[in-house]
């Protein structure tokens, strides 16, 4: 893994652009909150500003990708960040001479993650371009391990900032990770196939119509979107709703074991990223459906034993799980995804994620005024642990010997 920093200079450069850049999108993120709740006093219109970042992945999530494969993806991501620089910038000069209003705050927030629909495919898809394959699994650990370690010590950084700085200038700052990640950029070099650009409006949605067709006929590919989207599913409210109202029911102190838990969550991840290529250098399905199944295990644990020792426990667990599934998802899609079609493949899956997020949330948080959350923690956790195994039985049965007679496809 290490060996990698040292040899592969445009890794590296690609590494700290994309860190700095996970920095300035966090701050930023919160800072729009922030703001929205001191302009407006308002819960309403500050669940507004939540929405306004998210909603536009399922807008735009999938033209997103079509553009990241049509267009030189370097020349694609300069250019992105030289759009979200001056917007980013522009709130703090309206701030300053006290001109500020909550509309424009919401637009320039859909602006940012509507331009971040485009960024992220191509930036995810540069990555096995600039690497060699036997080198993907070491440096997506990487990447994984510097992004979760940003977003453990985002914390921190956040209570410095506000204390010193004030809210406005988490703004400034990610301002300058646009100009970080520009000039890492440009010392980045890729190697692309010729681009035609030349592409019309219905060309576009056809192109994502062949992704579709493609994705459908490739087994495996249809199979990591299915699992996908079913663990996101089960897991979005229990982890980031759930746990909460559980700790609320056991303990006054709710708030700042949650912080606790998702850092030490965090460090288990970390941990995980920096031995996992140790022992795994190519992953396939079964590597994903066994970190599902350690992730769902996780959560079942401390949704039967319910107590907030065991919490500590289950999230270990779940800090263990969920990494390797991750990084074997994203993997598969490297390795198996043609170069051409990858921002769409990316983009597809970042679609996937805001859909499971968006119905869980919903869904649960009904379900959650007429079942006790202990049941629904358990019971997602099952959700995701049954599937799990069922199906990494059936893949490793199916390899066997099952198979030889007559193949099974649970998924046409």
């Amino acid at each position: 893994m290490y060996t990698l920093l040292k040899q592969n200079r445009n890794f590296c450069y690609y590494l700290i652009g994309g860190g700095i850049s996970r920095l300035g999108d966090i701050l930023s993120g919160l800072a729009f909150l922030f703001l929205a709740h001191d302009l407006t006093g308002s819960g309403i219109h500050t669940t507004g500003m939540a929405i306004a970042e998210t909603m536009p992945y399922l807008f735009f999530g999938l033209v997103g990708g079509v553009i990241a494969d049509w267009l030189p993806r370097k020349r694609l991501l300069i250019s992105l960040d030289l759009i979200r620089f001056p917007l980013i910038l522009s709130i703090v000069l309206l701030d300053t001479i006290g001109s500020l209003t909550y509309p424009y705050l919401l637009i320039v927030s859909f602006l940012i993650q509507t331009v971040g629909c485009f960024f992220n495919p191509a930036h995810r898809a540069i990555l096995p371009l600039i690497t060699n394959k036997d080198e993907l699994t070491a440096a997506n650990s990487l990447q994984d391990s510097i992004t979760r370690g940003i977003t453990v010590l985002s914390p921190l950084i956040t209570v410095f900032l506000i204390q010193t700085f004030g809210v406005i200038h988490f703004f400034t700052i990610d301002a300058v990770t646009y100009l970080i990640g520009i000039l890492c950029l440009i010392r980045v070099y890729v190697k692309e196939t010729k681009k035609d650009s030349n592409k019309s409006v219905q060309q576009l949605f056809s192109t994502i119509l062949a992704f579709f067709v493609w994705a459908k006929q490739h087994v495996i590919i249809r199979q990591v979107f299915f699992f996908t989207f079913l663990t996101v599913f089960f897991n979005t409210w229990v982890w980031e709703i759930g746990l909460l109202l559980g700790l609320a029911e056991l303990t006054s102190n709710e708030q700042s074991i949650y912080s606790i838990l998702q850092g030490m969550f965090g460090g288990v991840v970390i941990i995980t990223n920096l031995i996992l290529p140790y022992f795994i250098k190519k992953m396939t399905l079964k590597t994903y459906l066994t970190g599902s199944a350690i992730w769902g295990s996780g959560i079942t644990y401390y949704g039967i034993l319910f107590d907030v020792e065991h919490f500590y426990i289950g999230c270990a667990i779940v800090g263990i799980g969920l990494p390797i599934a991750g990084l074997a998802r994203v993997y598969l899609l490297q390795s198996l995804v043609p170069e051409e079609k990858l921002g769409r493949a990316f983009s597809f899956n970042a679609v996937l994620l805001y859909l499971a997020n968006t119905i869980s949330l919903a869904l649960f948080g009904i379900l959650s005024a007429y079942i006790p959350i202990r049941f629904l923690m358990t019971g997602c956790g099952v959700a995701i642990l049954l599937t799990s195994l069922t199906f990494l039985l059936i893949k490793t049965v199916g390899c066997s010997g099952l198979r030889r007679s007559r193949p099974i496809d649970f998924f046409k």
